[in-house]
């Protein structure tokens, strides 16, 4: 079983400055070109500012409806197992993050012990990361224990277009060319074109599936890594498997969510069985709910996503139970450049994280995510180098907060 509900703190040798919480800012951010039948959560965004008494400041986000995660943050509370975080946070020391997220998790225990809550408080927790990185002038990856390599690999997420099949198969085909030509040396495809999440309200057979599979991987070659996002496209194992069988020639990296990560003993029959590694964990909240997939769903690669699972203290803590059942870790990530910083710095100490979802604004269609930040993250031959400036790095271009803010 996993332990207590601690998480970590910041490892610090020298001493630390004293600082408190003073105020919380959340800003709900949505594109003014927002499409509400796009399968995108990168549109919109809670961006959550966390200040203290000595004017340092921390950014972070979580990936969740942006008005129900301000309401979870803002609402005051009205007995002891239903406090309000805000008014939890204030006036208290940012370094002790470990205490905070148990203090925040337990106050909150009626509210919603996952969910919303906890996807909530992924960005206060990211943000608490971010203010101490800037307090002591140091990248968040080395209050984390320290980087253990200068570069991480990415892949590039392809995004399709259309709602008909020649028009979906051509726009991911040229997205991998794009991918390719900008040095990428892994992406991940999207092939959904049925099930209850398809592009467009698709409904195209399986068949068809397999033949975009191939021509993505006919338009990448064999040299570079290929993943596939089916978007929980099937109910059943036995469906699943009669398909991905076909797609061993593709060599693929993994298969992400074939199936809801709910349905734990479907899943299992599939990471059993399939002829590629099986990820998931993208909608998870806390280590409890990861504890389940990898022990009982036996995914072999495990996706937590720090906007949601409980930031970046509550992902390193489901990397660590990775690393002690063997199993890869590749971080989900669908949000801004803030979450792609904080997932960056998670990959640094996590040798056993092989790539890392990062959508460069070459690549990417909502205007929220091509916009709202200044990009820290570099890449060079197909890899990203460490990061060096303090806290997260994440600057925000000047201002996105009024152009985006609905609330």
């Amino acid at each position: 079983m996993v332990g207590n509900m601690y998480t970590i703190s910041p490892r610090l040798v020298n001493n630390r400055p004293k600082l408190k919480i003073i105020d919380i800012e959340c800003h709900v951010l949505l594109a003014p070109d927002y499409d509400p039948s796009f399968t995108s959560s990168g549109q919109d965004s809670l961006v959550v500012f966390i200040h203290t008494d000595v004017g340092i400041s921390g950014i972070g986000e979580c990936d969740a409806n942006p008005w129900m995660a301000k309401a979870v943050i803002e609402a005051p509370g009205t007995h002891t197992m239903g406090l309000g975080i805000k008014d939890m946070l204030i006036g208290l020391d940012p370094f002790e993050i470990g205490d905070i997220w148990n203090k925040l998790y337990t106050g909150t225990a009626m509210n919603g012990r996952r969910g919303m809550v906890v996807h909530a408080l992924s960005a206060i927790d990211m943000a608490l990361w971010d203010l101490c990185g800037k307090a002591v002038d140091k990248p968040v990856h080395e209050l984390l224990g320290g980087a253990t390599r200068n570069h991480i690999t990415p892949y590039a997420s392809l995004q399709p277009a259309g709602n008909t099949y020649e028009v979906y198969k051509e726009a991911l085909v040229k997205s991998a060319l794009d991918a390719k030509a900008l040095g990428f040396m892994a992406v991940k495809s999207e092939v959904t074109m049925n099930g209850p999440y398809a592009h467009n309200g698709m409904a195209e057979n399986f068949d068809r599936h397999t033949e975009v599979v191939a021509a993505v991987r006919e338009a990448l070659g064999p040299d570079i890594t290929l993943m596939v996002d089916v978007q929980y496209l099937w109910s059943d194992a036995e469906t699943c498997l009669s398909v991905v069988k076909d797609w061993a020639e593709f060599d693929l990296f993994f298969l992400e969510t074939p199936i809801l990560s709910d349905n734990v003993k479907e899943l299992s029959k599939v990471s059993a069985k399939a002829p590629m590694k099986i990820a998931s964990g993208e909608w998870l909240a806390t280590r409890f709910e990861f504890e389940e997939l990898m022990d009982v769903g036996g995914v072999q690669v495990a996706q937590p996503d720090v906007g949601r699972v409980g930031g970046l203290g509550e992902a390193k803590i489901v990397c660590d139970m990775a690393l002690e059942r063997g199993l890869t870790i590749v971080p989900h990530c669908w949000k801004t450049g803030i979450s792609i910083s904080a997932t960056a710095h998670l990959a640094f100490v996590t040798n056993h994280c092989d790539f890392i979802e990062f959508m460069p604004p070459q690549l990417c269609v909502e205007t929220l995510r091509r916009e709202l930040v200044k990009e820290e993250l570099v890449l060079e031959n197909g890899q990203i180098l460490l990061p060096t400036k303090p806290g997260l790095g994440v600057e925000l271009n000047d201002g996105v907060l009024e152009k985006f803010r609905v609330a």
